[in-house]
């Protein structure tokens, strides 16, 4: 599936990210749990270069904490800030300003030596769609700030807001970069919802997820829809069995594909199908080794 998405505001959104990026002390840069190879843009690091980043992992709730462990791991061993958190269930945050301050060091010395005690740190939030900036956003300030959904696309324009604890936040819209490298990075996105499903041909999408799942760990299936284990490599007949043990029937006896692609993807998003990691440390020094890096 050839899958790309990068609205005009998003090009709009980067210029605004270079330009602000002189009134922030610090970055703090949201990926998903579950996919953060996929949900990092690789732009980003071309405009924030050297300033002081954190990376939060986020949706963690919903993502194999072992393999969470392992890319905080990862990040750290980088040399960038890194703190997990789900930001829906308030866990985790009360990490991100004391680890800031530290990073920060050296910017309140230089105040001290003034004679100044300002606390204040101020960090540009940025990240792809849907990878939870806003609902962070509303969380840590503790006030409806930032427009929320659970769809990509919903913050539109870059915005401050003021939090109880020091810290001051610039919110900027979730950002897609103009062409993915490779298939994956595009399907593992639209599989949690950072493309709209309404551009996606759903149908074909569940296929891929399906096949994807069921290479991964064949009992997370065949667990959550009872399924039977004949011919269980071929996802079209997993598709059919899962259809037809929830009721997914058209007339004359056919399976209703569409519902079937809803049903799936609703029960992942909603971790009906357990706490699932799609892209692991390994992949990613899988796909260095493979670059030369």
């Amino acid at each position: 599936m050839n899958i790309n998405w990068y609205p005009g505001h998003m090009k709009k959104t980067m210029d605004n990210i270079r330009a602000s990026l002189k009134l922030v002390d610090i970055v703090g840069e949201i990926i998903d749990a579950r996919i953060p190879i996929s949900s990092k843009n690789p732009v980003i690091d071309d405009v924030l270069k050297d300033k002081p980043r954190i990376m939060i992992l986020n949706k963690s709730d919903m993502a194999n904490e072992n393999e969470t462990r392992k890319w905080l791991n990862y990040y750290r061993s980088k040399g960038y800030g890194a703190v997990v958190i789900d930001a829906l269930h308030s866990k985790g945050l009360d990490k991100i300003y004391p680890l800031a301050k530290e990073m920060l060091a050296d910017k309140f010395k230089k105040l001290e030596e003034k004679n100044l005690s300002s606390k204040t740190i101020r960090m540009m939030i940025v990240g792809i769609p849907n990878v939870g900036k806003s609902t962070f956003i509303n969380t840590v300030s503790k006030r409806k700030s930032a427009k929320i959904g659970d769809r990509p696309g919903v913050t539109k324009q870059v915005q401050w807001i003021k939090t109880k604890n020091d810290l001051e936040l610039l919110d900027t819209p979730g950002v897609l970069w103009p062409k993915f490298e490779d298939e994956q990075t595009g399907l593992h996105l639209a599989f949690t919802g950072a493309i709209k499903d309404e551009i996606m041909d759903i149908e074909n999408l569940a296929f891929r997820f399906i096949d994807e799942l069921n290479k991964r760990d064949i009992n997370i299936l065949k667990n959550r829809y009872n399924l039977s284990e004949d011919f269980y490599e071929d996802t079209l007949f997993l598709m059919d069995e899962i259809g037809r043990n929830r009721g997914a029937i058209l007339k004359k006896n056919e399976i209703d594909y569409f519902k079937v692609a809803n049903l799936v993807f609703d029960d992942f998003r909603k971790v009906k199908l357990g706490r699932i990691t799609l892209e692991t440390v390994e992949d990613l020094e899988k796909v260095e080794e493979e670059n030369g890096n």
